[in-house]
Order: C-alpha cells, then sequence, then structure tokens
C-alpha cells in the first residue's frame, strides 16, 4: 500500500536466472511494465543478455498503471498525481528495492525505463532525483513545453546517463490528450538540449520508426547493453 498514492500498487520483479544473494544488483523500474514484459519480451532478453555476460547482473521491476487516464494522471509532469507517484517511486519502491535486494544502494547503479509518456516520467524524475536515479532509457518519449523547460533549467544533469530514441515517422501521434501529435520535433529539440549538458548521452533516431512496440522491442537490446553493458 502506498501512503502517498493510497492505493495498493503492484511491484513485478524478475531476478536474473542466476541470481545469488552474494552479488549485488542494478535495479532497472520499468513504468508500462506489463508492457516491457509482454510486448518488450523484458524477461527474455534478461535471461539472454546475462547468459551472454552481455549486461550487468541487473533486476528489473515492472510497475502498470490501470487504464490511460490513470496512466495520464501518474505519469504527465501536469498530471494531478504526478508528485505523489513520483514520491512513491522515491521514497517507497526505491527503499523497498534496497531492503529487498542485495543492490548498490548508489543512485548510478539504478534506472528508470519508459516508452512514450512513461519515458518522460522516468526523464523528469530522474532529473529531479539524481542523486537516486541516475540513468534513463527513455523510448519516444512524450515531450512539451514544460519538459523542455524542466531541462534547460536544469544544472546539475552531468552524472546522469540516459539512452534516447525516437522514430523519424512519429509526426502525427494520437495521444490520451490530442489526436495529432507531432512527437519527432520536439524531441529533436531534446536531443540538442541534452547534448549540452554534459552527460553521458546515447541519441537515436529509428529511420521509419512509428510510435508502436515494434519499433521500441526491436530496439530493446540495444537500449539495454547501452546503459547496463559490462
Amino acid at each position: 500500500m502506498s501512503n502517498f498514492l493510497n492505493e495498493l500498487m503492484t511491484l513485478k520483479i524478475y531476478l536474473p536466472e542466476a541470481f545469488s544473494p552474494l552479488y549485488k544488483y542494478h535495479i532497472c523500474i520499468m513504468q508500462d511494465g506489463n508492457d516491457y514484459y509482454q510486448l518488450g519480451r523484458i524477461a527474455t532478453l534478461s535471461d539472454q543478455l546475462h547468459d551472454d555476460a552481455a549486461i550487468e547482473n541487473t533486476v528489473f521491476v515492472g510497475i502498470h498503471y490501470k487504464d490511460r487516464e490513470d496512466r495520464l494522471r501518474k505519469y504527465h509532469p501536469a498530471g494531478e498525481q504526478h508528485a505523489a507517484y513520483t514520491k512513491f517511486l522515491v521514497k517507497e519502491v526505491v527503499p523497498l528495492l534496497d531492503d529487498f535486494l542485495p543492490t548498490y544502494h548508489m543512485g548510478g547503479t539504478r534506472a528508470l525505463m519508459g516508452d512514450s509518456l512513461a519515458g518522460t516520467l522516468a526523464l523528469v524524475t530522474a532529473i529531479n532525483y539524481p542523486h537516486t536515479f541516475g540513468k534513463v532509457i527513455m523510448q519516444s518519449p512524450l515531450v512539451d513545453d514544460m519538459v523542455l523547460e524542466s531541462v534547460r533549467n536544469a544544472d546539475h544533469l552531468h552524472g546522469l546517463e540516459i539512452y534516447h530514441t525516437i522514430g523519424t515517422a512519429e509526426t502525427s501521434v494520437e495521444t490520451t490528450l490530442k489526436p495529432d501529435v507531432d512527437f519527432l520535433t520536439p524531441n529533436r529539440a531534446l536531443n540538442e538540449l541534452l547534448g549540452q549538458k554534459g552527460l553521458t548521452y546515447t541519441y537515436k533516431e529509428i529511420p521509419d520508426g512509428i510510435h508502436t512496440w515494434k519499433y521500441w522491442q526491436k530496439d530493446m537490446i540495444h537500449a539495454l547493453t547501452t546503459i547496463f553493458g559490462d
């Protein structure tokens, strides 16, 4: 039960097949968690990449939403539950995982991962809590003036590591709020801003990529090996 959200929240945790409490683990917290497990095939990729020693020891944690409106309330920077959800992540989820798992207890070993609006949440939360979350994977994040202004005003991002993708065909995307949103142009503006912040930053435009899991899933191996590569 989350005290900040006043509701029961479920964390779905996937451990590496060779998990042992004798070793320490990185943590990847995924918003849109069920989608990352079912459509992103995170469990399969975790097994594969750990077997190949392609990534550091990493535990994946999925948190999902009730419906589109719930997702908007919690993930959007202007959402009515956004502040409470962020506190839930920082003050409840992280301490729980640090207590339950053999983690490093360091921001540089914790990542937030998300697609679309969940990617926006990952970025904004890491900007506000860079000592708690040192890594971000954002796939086709929703970027508006509020997000750009947050990045523009942030002066402590040099310790962050960010992986950022956008599809070149994401010029007319239907969202919960609007039917026809250009994702590509503001993501390119975000790329320019992040490139000036002195952080470890990987930006990738996916040729002809549209706003679907078909393209996000294909990029998962590159995203995970970039951020968690051994």
